[in-house]
């Protein structure tokens, strides 16, 4: 399948491309001939350039000094989707167009053709102004909407919850990915914005950096500023295991591992390793539990049993796991977990977020993905990230601090 779909996407590309300077060149069918030529050299030179530069900053993606180059990568993004967009219209019109060629070789005889059939300026308009809207919102999510913090607050009621803890108020943080901030200036909004929630109890699920311990250690100060009345519990998420990187040996890969599970604890969080850790309040108890990645389509280094086997019998159970595939493969075999925190999706990243309409292209890879879900009597909330990977913003579903209360049903 995938060499079928490879040779696709290339035509579809070189499609979209040619398309674009189609459009353009509609628009100036009133031009001189040098000036039409001039365009399209212009167009071509700026598409290769763009190309050129993206695919030169996406292969410098796991350097750790190299993070600017991403948004090379965004811009080529940008490019293509908006080429994409303009595509569409023409094509159809293309279609069209064909439809009345051969209806009119059908119906006219004597071998006249007729005048030809032009491209409307019209729908060129039209599909350079789509073409717009992602190329620009795609340009705003780089320069504002990867560090525009948003909280959303989110009520849960239990039944079973101690009345001791009614009102516990829970600050959840996911997929920081400090590897891709080139200041410390954005962490630190988002540390103060923490502060003000004034939450209980802070929660970070996974995914600290891209690839390397080293990245977090700039950022250490500003995340220990982090305040709560109890411990900051933190879990380990896939790109935390360095996986996607070719380390010369295992030795290696163990050492950096073991040099992010100490930069937790240099910040203050306590990290969770499939355990468990108790909180009591007058004499009445809830369990936080926290397992290493487990998911479906990505690494298992998580063991939920154990983890859960250490809760005992503690009448209310959060868990904290990074991949929200988990709650439905595992986690829903435990009925005693009430509320399940995850992240990992970063809700692409991009996408529509209405409060009557919420759509994704990930969606088309997890069923849960974004925000609260609900089966039987558990809950998984997943977080979409603080951070972001790859494209180095966000549109749509912007940068999250979730701040969750719970009360007594």
């Amino acid at each position: 399948m995938s060499r079928i779909f490879s040779p696709l996407l290339l035509v579809g590309l070189v499609l979209a491309e040619w398309y674009g300077l189609q459009a353009i060149r509609t628009l100036l069918h009133a031009a001189t001939p040098t000036g039409r030529r001039l365009t399209t050299v212009l167009y071509l030179l700026v598409t290769i350039g763009i190309w050129f530069l993206g695919i030169w900053g996406m292969m410098a993606r796991r350097d750790l000094h190299a993070t600017y180059k991403s948004y090379f990568g965004g811009l080529l993004l940008a490019m293509i989707a908006a080429q994409l967009l303009i595509a569409l219209p023409l094509l159809l019109e293309d279609v069209v167009r064909l439809g009345r060629f051969v209806t009119r070789q059908v119906t006219q005889s004597g071998g006249v053709s007729g005048p030809p059939i032009s491209r409307s300026t019209f729908i060129s308009q039209l599909a350079l102004l789509l073409g717009a809207i992602p190329f620009f919102g795609l340009l705003w999510g780089m320069f504002k909407g990867g560090t525009d913090y948003q909280v959303k607050r989110v009520t849960l009621r239990f039944p079973n919850l101690p009345a001791s803890f009614d009102g516990l108020k829970i600050a959840q943080i996911s997929d920081l990915h400090t590897g891709s901030f080139q200041s410390k200036e954005p962490l630190q909004r988002a540390v103060a914005l923490i502060n003000k929630l004034k939450a209980d109890l802070v929660f970070m699920t996974g995914d600290l950096v891209n690839n390397y311990a080293q990245e977090v250690e700039e950022h250490i100060e500003t995340l220990a500023g982090i305040e709560s009345e109890h411990p900051i519990f933190s879990i380990l998420g896939n790109h935390d295991y360095s996986d996607y990187v070719q380390w010369e040996s295992t030795e290696a890969k163990r050492t950096n591992l073991d040099r992010l599970k100490n930069n937790h604890a240099k910040i203050g969080w306590r990290l969770m390793l499939d355990e468990s850790h108790t909180l009591e309040r007058n004499g009445e108890k809830i369990a936080i539990i926290g397992v290493q990645n487990w998911g479906t389509k990505f690494a298992k280094y998580g063991n939920l049993a154990k983890a859960h086997a250490a809760s005992g019998d503690a009448p209310f159970k959060i868990l904290l796991s990074h991949d929200p595939t988990h709650w439905d493969a595992q986690v829903r075999d435990y009925p005693d977990i009430d509320l399940t925190l995850s992240g990992h999706t970063h809700g692409a990243q991009f996408g529509v977020n209405l409060p009557f309409m919420k759509w994704s292209p990930v969606q088309y890879v997890y069923e849960q993905w974004a925000g609260l879900y609900q089966k039987g009597k558990q809950y998984l909330y997943v977080n979409v990230g603080l951070g972001f990977l790859g494209y180095p913003g966000r549109v749509g579903f912007l940068p999250e601090i979730t701040l969750l209360e719970l009360r007594q049903a």
